[in-house]
Parts: structure tokens; C-alpha cells; sequence
């Protein structure tokens, strides 16, 4: 009797056990495929709905009037490779759009004021991002000179100011620049190539290798791809929207109005200068970025113009400054920068929907 009980407690727990391997392997079979599945569905989702488009070249493309040859098939693949890079890089493209609203009136003014063709924004563009940037080289501000060549063009640099980050002395001295390479090379594309590696440099290249063309040389990764690069961001901007690049005007940065104050003599404290025109110091080396000490030495005889921004809806208001010595009102030139700051040149703008 007793081994009756005993085989059939044996019975049923060998039972029981099978059933349960059984309940656990076909759970696992089942959510395998049910997984499986689920990637296959998501595989297909994934291949309907994402798609990555080769990006169209122009049929013709054009630096400061001179020809680009497309029709190499060198230069189509650099240019190609750069056109990739610029239209899938959405939001430093976007940024660029953006600032481009901002600083490209201020430089094409100086660009025709000097006889420059103003493709050569873009370069100040391409060399910054039209940021006050610093490379690891030392090259500092929107054209990114080096002190040496800085100071070269024009521009005062000392442990007080340094005009590399002041928007239009450091275009002035761009300007300068270029027309200095294009009297070497008459050629503007080759004039633009050499703001990134040097006239003597790319001097050097000519001779050696025998070629006049810009897109014959064989030069170092970075200048090769320099201006291929200008050429890209120059067609995309000019076409955003053609590029999926969608916005409207008030998207896009502007300079604020701003009047300039006139400084001949030694500023000992910014700060309390900021504060004397309703602003602080923040917005004071915002706009006028070159300032890079606590304090302002004025030296010479030329001295300094201040930008001190008005506009209300942006700034605090301005208000008149106690407890100083500056002079405000003798010699204030109010700046004729607008208050939309926006190129119908430089840039397409969609627009507003109303």
C-alpha cells in the first residue's frame, strides 16, 4: 500500500514538473517570437519612414565672380563631401543662419566700403562661426588672426583690448588682408585660400607644383578643404529653404540698437561705467567684446568707442549714471546700425506667417 502512495506521489510530481518545463519552454518559444516580431515590425517602420537623401550639387557655383569646375571630378567630390556635412549638421547650420542675421550687414558694408566682394563673409563664417572663437593656435576673434598678423593689419592688441574680437576693426583689417593677397595673386579665391594658410605658404605651392588654380593645388587636409567649405555654407544659406532649413525673420539674431560713447581718457573700473549707462558688465563686454580687462588704459590719442546698447524691450533702461566722472553727452554719435539686422543678400528668409 504504502509503495502504491509513493509511486503515485512520484507520479504526480514527475507530472507536474514536465508540465511545468513544458508551461516554461513554450513561454520563452512564444516571447522569442513575439520578439522577434516586434524587430521586424520595427525593422520595417525603420526602413519605411527614415531616409537619408544624397544632397544635389548646383550646376554651376561661383566664388567672388570666379568660376568653380564642377565638372572635375575632384572638386565635385570635395564640394560634395562638404555640402553633406553642412546639410546634416542641422543645428550648426541653423546657427549659423541665425547669426548670419546678426553680423553679415555690418560685414558687407565694410566689404564694399573696401572693394571686397562680400562672398568673403563667408569666410568669417567658415573661420569662426561668427563667434569670438580661439583656436588652439592663438588665432582669436571673428577672422581669426593671429596676434602677430593682427597687429600686422591694424589692430591694437595689449593686456587691455584686444580689437581681434571687435567685429568691424577686425573686418577692416580682413579687408586689408585680402586686398593685399589678391595684388599677389590675382585671383579671389586664391586670396581666400591663403587666409588659411598663409600667402608666402601658398605662394610656395604655386611654384613648386606649377599650377595658378586654386582647385589644381595640392595642399595640406585643411586649406584643401577651406574653400570648398565657403562654397558650401555660401549655397546653402543663400538657399536654406531649399536645404530644409525653415524659419521666420524673427527667429533670426539681431544687433540691438546702440548709441557709442567716446572714450579719450582711462576707464579704472568697467563695471561701475556699465552701471552709469543703465546696463552692467555682462552687456557692456557683450557688446564690445574687445574690452578683456576689469578697467580700460587709454594710452594714445585715437582712444575708444564704446557700444552701449538702447533698446528697452531687451535692456534694462537706460537711465542717467550718479556718483561718476565720465562725460556722456560730448561726445556721443548715435550708430546708424539698424534695428533689424537682416540681409536680403546673405541669406533667404521664408516668410512670417501672419
Amino acid at each position: 500500500m504504502l509503495k502504491t502512495i509513493e509511486f503515485v506521489i512520484k507520479f504526480l510530481f514527475s507530472f507536474v514538473l514536465v508540465l511545468l518545463i513544458g508551461i516554461v519552454w513554450k513561454y520563452l518559444v512564444f516571447a522569442k517570437s513575439d520578439l522577434e516580431k516586434k524587430d521586424e515590425t520595427y525593422q520595417k517602420e525603420f526602413n519605411e519612414n527614415y531616409s537619408i537623401y544624397a544632397v544635389p550639387l548646383p550646376s554651376t557655383l561661383e566664388f567672388a565672380g570666379e568660376k568653380v569646375p564642377l565638372e572635375y571630378y575632384d572638386v565635385f567630390e570635395s564640394l560634395d563631401r562638404e555640402f553633406l556635412v553642412n546639410t546634416y549638421w542641422q543645428s550648426q547650420t541653423m546657427l549659423f543662419i541665425k547669426r548670419a542675421g546678426k553680423y553679415f550687414p555690418i560685414i558687407e558694408k565694410i566689404l564694399r566700403k573696401n572693394g571686397v566682394p562680400e562672398d568673403f563673409k563667408y569666410v568669417a563664417l567658415v573661420e569662426s562661426g561668427l563667434t569670438n572663437a580661439v583656436s588652439p593656435a592663438g588665432a582669436k576673434g571673428y577672422w581669426q588672426f593671429l596676434e602677430s598678423s593682427g597687429k600686422k593689419y591694424g589692430l591694437r592688441i595689449n593686456k587691455y583690448v584686444d580689437e581681434r574680437y571687435h567685429l568691424e576693426k577686425s573686418t577692416e583689417a580682413a579687408c586689408r588682408y585680402f586686398k593685399d593677397a589678391y595684388k599677389i595673386f590675382d585671383n579671389w579665391t586664391l586670396a581666400a585660400a591663403s587666409f588659411n594658410v598663409g600667402m608666402g605658404r601658398l605662394q610656395k605651392a604655386i611654384e613648386k607644383q606649377g599650377e595658378n588654380s586654386y582647385y589644381d593645388l595640392h595642399l595640406n587636409k585643411e586649406t584643401a578643404r577651406y574653400v570648398y567649405r565657403i562654397l558650401a555654407i555660401k549655397y546653402i544659406l543663400e538657399h536654406a529653404q531649399k536645404f530644409g532649413f525653415h524659419f521666420r525673420k524673427k527667429d533670426l539674431y539681431r544687433m540691438p540698437r546702440y548709441k557709442v560713447v567716446k572714450v579719450d581718457s582711462t576707464i579704472n573700473d568697467l563695471n561701475a561705467f556699465a552701471h552709469s549707462y543703465g546696463i552692467n558688465l555682462k552687456i557692456l563686454k557683450d557688446m564690445n567684446p574687445w574690452l578683456i580687462s576689469d578697467k580700460l588704459v587709454v594710452t594714445d590719442s585715437l582712444g575708444y568707442e564704446i557700444k552701449i546698447p538702447q533698446e528697452r524691450s531687451l535692456y534694462a533702461k537706460l537711465t542717467e549714471g550718479k556718483n561718476t566722472n565720465y562725460s556722456k553727452d560730448s561726445s556721443i554719435a548715435v550708430s546708424s546700425t539698424p534695428d533689424t539686422a537682416v540681409s536680403d543678400r546673405g541669406i533667404m528668409i521664408q516668410q512670417e506667417q501672419q
